[in-house]
């Protein structure tokens, strides 16, 4: 009986490819608990908001919600490379540091060129290929020293976060990369659609009206260009995960590097691929804070990397290798976000947001734990 079978077995079965039924709902449960999880906080918040606030404050707004779209951009474009990489089996510990890299490469490479007479639009995109170009090399050296040489991955991504550290601090020296141009900020802060409420107001697309006083104060700004790059990313990548050999060969790497090995898999090569992929998507996250704030800053990931880690791993990634979605992912930057903004709101003071977020992320690797345990089980029933 295979393991499909025996999760499917009919309720009271016990047999030794069979599985309780309480093994069954643990193993549901185990499934969707991060959705059920990020429900329960969301109406949590809904309803403690208002009672704190006497009314005057709602948690479920367009704004509200925007704001978490937002703020999950760079946590999820971390989050992203790195589900890649913990499928495979492997950690980034650099990310956060090559997103300030990245951050200082394109503010850098984007002055440059509009002073040099480029228009606005290409100086952003060449802002943009040196933020990734830089970062897909520190990506490379990753994925060749650890592939190649066989240096644990923790060890040369730690190595590789003091080293981009320095460089981003060098290159900026030690200060922000200011004197972009005007106009960079409505790339990074105008958005799809604006919506005024109320007497006077309407639909917006592609275009910030030009309002001021109580019609400005009505209005909502929904979907900022960072979060459609941001999809546009994810969507990318849940294609290349799910749809593409290069996702099958994450996949079966993370499970059995050694069988990878011998079915033919070009492993090192595809773990170099990995580590890039990571690299490159901290370097748009790079990239789009240095548009938002219109500056380069060789500290904005720093506070990040344990941010995006905390989300892929609650996400349901396994930390072993081998499994793990996008999706997930998502979920996991989406409880952070929504975690960390109701407590706000709830006047709750920012020590309690770092012991939640951490508890939850331990109760998320013991659920990945008690679900390998059962599955285990299961295969161990089902070959006697």
């Amino acid at each position: 009986m295979t393991m499909r079978g025996s999760i499917a077995a009919p309720a009271g079965a016990h047999g030794p490819g069979g599985g309780s039924s309480l093994q069954r709902l643990v193993l549901f449960l185990s499934r969707m608990w991060a959705w059920l999880f990020l429900a329960v906080m969301v109406l949590f918040f809904v309803v403690a908001v208002p009672l704190s606030t006497g009314g005057s404050v709602n948690f479920l707004t367009i704004r509200n919600s925007q704001n978490i779209l937002v703020a999950i951009v760079p946590v999820l474009l971390l989050g992203l490379g790195q589900t890649f990489v913990l499928i495979a089996a492997g950690i980034d510990l650099s990310v956060g540091w090559v997103m300030s890299l990245a951050s200082v490469l394109s503010a850098l490479a984007l002055r440059d060129a509009f002073n040099s007479g480029a228009p606005l639009p290409v100086a952003v995109l060449a802002g943009l290929a040196a933020g990734l170009a830089g970062a897909g090399l520190v990506g490379f050296l990753n994925g060749w020293i650890i592939a190649k040489l066989k240096v644990p991955a923790f060890i040369v991504t730690l190595g590789t976060s003091f080293i981009v550290r320095g460089v981003a601090y060098l290159m900026s020296e030690n200060s922000t990369v200011i004197g972009l141009p005007a106009g960079l900020g409505a790339y990074g802060n105008d958005a799809l659609i604006y919506y005024i409420s109320g007497p006077g107001g309407g639909v917006y697309f592609l275009h910030r009206p030009d309002v001021g006083g109580e019609l400005l104060r009505r209005m909502e700004i929904i979907l900022p260009y960072p979060v459609l790059a941001t999809a546009f990313v994810l969507a990318l990548t849940m294609f290349l995960l799910h749809k593409t050999q290069f996702g099958r060969h994450t996949y079966a790497i993370g499970g059995s590097m050694d069988a990878s090995v011998r079915s033919g898999i070009p492993v090192d090569r595809h773990v170099i691929k990995v580590y890039m992929l990571s690299a490159a998507t901290a370097g748009v996250a790079g990239f789009l804070s240095t548009l938002r704030f219109t500056a380069g800053s060789a500290v904005i990931g720093d506070s990040l990397l344990l941010s995006s880690i905390a989300a892929v791993i609650i996400g349901g990634v396994s930390m072993f290798g081998g499994a793990g979605t996008v999706i997930g992912t998502v979920i996991g930057a989406l409880i952070i976000a929504v975690l960390t903004t109701g407590l706000v709101m709830l006047n709750v003071d920012a020590f309690w947001q770092f012991i939640v977020v951490g508890t939850v992320v331990i109760v998320a690797v013991l659920i990945d734990q008690s679900r390998d345990l059962i599955v285990g089980r299961q295969r161990r029933g089902a070959a006697q």
